[in-house]
Parts: C-alpha cells; sequence; structure tokens
C-alpha cells in the first residue's frame, strides 16, 4: 500500500534510534538476482522473509529458460519472483507472450520490471519499455503489477528531460491499463543522488512505492565495474575518494553508509530497499538479513555486520 506523502514534503532526518530504523528498512527489502542453482534457493530460502520479491533478470547471452527455471524454483519457496522484461531483447511480440505465458504457468508470476534493456539496437519491434506496455500483453496474460525504472544519476544515454517525460507517458499509460506499477532506481554509491531523486519525484506528485538499488556486498573492484557497465559515473566517482571504501580495493565493501542513511529520512513516502546481488545472492541476503534482525554494530557512518 502506498503511503500518502505531500509533493511539497521536505524529508527530514529522523532522530529515532538508528539501529531499530536499520533493522526496520531492511525488512521490507527485495532483491535482484541472475539465475540461480537448486542449492543457493535453498539457501536464500533459510535465510528470507517469507514472501520476499526477488526480482529475476535475464542475460541476453543466456537462455531465457534459465529466467523461468529460476522464477519457478524461487516460487516454490515460498518468494515472490519477479521476472525482467528487457524490450530490446525481444524479437517479436509472440516471443514476449511465450516467455510470459511460461512464467505466468510454472512461477505464478504476477509482477513484471519492464525495462528497455541495453542492447544498442533493438532485436525486435520493442526499443523501449512503453513499447511492451501498450501492448496490453502483460495484462493479457494476468499481469497486475508492472515496475518501471529511475535513475538517481541520471543515464548515460538520455537526458533527464527525456527520463522524465518517459515516466509520465509510462504512468499514464499503465494507469489507463488498469496496472498497479512501483518505480525501481538504478543503484548508486553515495546517499544524495537518492535524496535528490525522490524528492524530484515526489514534487512532480508522483505518489507510488519506490524501491531505490542498492549494491549489495561485493569488492569495491566488482562495484566499479558494474558502474561502468550501469552509468553510474557521479557517485562511483565521489565513492573512490571516499576513505572508507578505499579499503574495498582490498577487502570488500558495502552500502552500510547509504543503508543508514536512506533509513533515517522521513518524509519520502514510501520507499524501501531493493539490493543487487552482484557477490551472489546468497551472500546479499546474508548481508541484508543480519541488518534486518539487528546483528550489527553501528560504526561512525554506517554498520559492520557481527560475526
Amino acid at each position: 500500500m502506498t503511503t500518502p506523502v505531500s509533493p511539497t514534503a521536505t524529508p527530514t532526518m529522523t532522530d529515532k534510534d538508528p539501529l531499530a530504523r536499520i533493522k526496520e528498512f531492511c525488512r521490507s527489502a527485495s532483491y535482484e538476482t541472475t539465475a540461480l542453482t537448486p542449492a543457493q534457493m535453498d539457501e536464500v530460502k533459510a535465510m528470507a522473509i517469507p514472501g520476499a520479491a526477488i526480482y529475476v533478470a535475464a542475460i541476453p547471452s543466456r537462455p531465457l529458460s534459465e529466467q523461468i527455471d529460476t522464477s519457478a524454483g524461487l516460487r516454490e519457496r515460498g518468494l515472490e519472483p519477479v521476472p525482467h522484461f528487457a524490450a530490446r531483447n525481444f524479437e517479436s511480440a509472440e516471443a514476449v507472450e511465450t516467455q510470459l505465458r511460461q512464467l505466468v504457468d510454472k512461477a505464478g508470476t504476477t509482477r513484471a520490471l519492464v525495462i528497455a534493456g541495453d542492447r544498442p539496437e533493438p532485436a525486435g519491434p520493442f526499443p523501449d519499455a512503453l513499447s511492451i506496455i501498450k501492448t496490453g500483453i502483460l495484462q493479457r496474460n494476468g499481469i497486475k503489477e508492472v515496475a518501471i525504472s529511475a535513475y538517481p544519476d541520471g543515464h548515460p544515454r538520455i537526458t533527464d528531460e527525456q527520463l522524465a517525460s518517459s515516466m509520465q507517458d509510462k504512468l499514464a499509460v499503465v494507469k489507463e491499463a488498469g496496472l498497479q506499477v512501483r518505480i525501481m532506481t538504478q543503484f548508486s554509491m553515495s546517499s544524495q543522488p537518492y535524496v535528490d531523486l525522490l524528492k524530484r519525484l515526489r514534487g512532480q506528485g508522483i505518489d507510488l512505492p519506490i524501491g531505490v538499488g542498492i549494491a549489495g556486498p561485493a569488492s569495491m573492484k566488482t562495484l566499479l565495474r558494474f558502474a561502468a557497465i550501469c552509468g553510474v559515473r557521479t557517485s562511483a566517482q565521489s565513492a573512490v575518494r571516499n576513505v572508507g571504501l578505499l579499503k574495498g580495493l582490498i577487502t570488500g565493501s558495502t552500502s552500510d553508509p547509504v543503508v543508514r542513511d536512506l533509513a533515517m529520512i522521513d518524509g519520502l513516502g514510501d520507499v524501501y530497499p531493493h539490493f543487487f546481488s552482484f557477490g551472489g545472492l546468497p551472500a546479499t541476503m546474508r548481508w541484508v538479513m543480519a541488518a534486518a534482525n539487528g546483528n550489527i554494530k553501528l560504526t561512525g557512518d554506517g554498520f559492520e555486520v557481527l560475526k
């Protein structure tokens, strides 16, 4: 359910207990993964809050059957699979419908994340997310909710004005189609880009649940590689200059300062963390659930998981 928020609301840092706020924030988390083995899914089930949403990406170089198998396995284990549909990867409307029907039949899919995808040229008639949403394929096949994307650090190939216009177009079409909708953001490597984006969206009257994309635990080398791929440049450059994160070049890095900052902000409506599992979903969930269960100690600007 969406928490109402005024378009003119000013976000404020709460004075409530940071540990309690971090626990509450992390318990609302969703996650993102690629294909998982049965053993990995068993490991995830043992840690996850029942019904947790796991967004399942489809890698262009891998068979789409992997997405179906992973989604079905997660559903069998009491979790909520939410498959990605990357518009530019599909050669035809029939290909979209075939994948969707299998996901509905085998994994009980009712939610989907629809994105353009990173392919330079479309493989078929769908250049962007809006072109798939407009077909009506999703709702005809049982999809009840669509997630659309937003970008705290902007997009490397699309202007901010184009992003804002595209979002308004998608929201209008989704509303007309009678679908529920939420917004999922790309990850950033510092807090301020998230806050700026959330303030901008709320200021535009967009009163929807927003999953803020956050990088799960991974080495700084891995995070910077994904930041380059995803166009997360400004905050990545800032992170490299941050002494606290530079330790990740040798050991490992997490986003605990970002999680702590976002957990402490009030006044931005229904906002929750969406963790990208660059270091693997079991490792990401282990870290998040440690925070959700309070098995952490606060540090100067973030927190550490207790051994």
